[in-house]
C-alpha cells in the first residue's frame, strides 16, 4: 500500500546546520520511521515540484532528558537530508503547471 506524501513528510527541520546546507540546494526534513529513500525521494518531488537528485537518512535517537528527580526520555525520529537540482531540464513540450522548480518556497526567505 502506497503511502500519501504528507504522511511520508512529517516535517522541516530548521536548524543552522540545516540551514548551512540550504545554498546548495539541501534541505532536511523529518520523515515517517519506516519511509525509504524512494518513498522519501517521489513525497518531495510530488509536494515541492522539484527534482531530486540524492537523498541522505538518518535515525536519530531520543536524548534522555530529566526535570527534576523525574527523567524521561525525548522521541526518537528519521531526518533526510535531500539534495535538488538547482537547474531542472524542462523538455520544450512541457506545460507550464508542470515545471521543475529550482527552489522549495518554503525555505527561500530562510537564508
Amino acid at each position: 500500500m502506497m503511502k500519501a506524501p504528507q504522511d511520508i513528510i512529517i516535517r522541516p527541520i530548521i536548524t543552522e546546520q540545516s540551514m548551512d546546507g540550504m545554498p546548495n540546494s539541501k534541505y532536511t526534513f523529518q520523515v515517517a520511521k519506516d519511509a525509504n529513500k524512494l518513498e522519501i525521494k517521489s513525497a518531495v518531488e510530488a509536494l515541492f515540484n522539484v527534482e531530486v537528485l540524492k537523498v541522505n537518512t538518518l535515525n536519530c535517537r531520543g536524548r534522555q532528558k530529566r526535570v527534576g528527580r523525574y527523567v524521561g526520555k525525548t522521541a526518537a525520529y528519521k531526518k533526510a537530508v535531500v539534495t535538488i537540482n538547482p537547474e531542472p531540464e524542462n523538455a520544450k513540450g512541457t506545460k507550464k503547471a508542470d515545471k521543475k522548480k529550482g527552489t522549495i518556497e518554503f525555505f527561500d526567505g530562510m537564508f
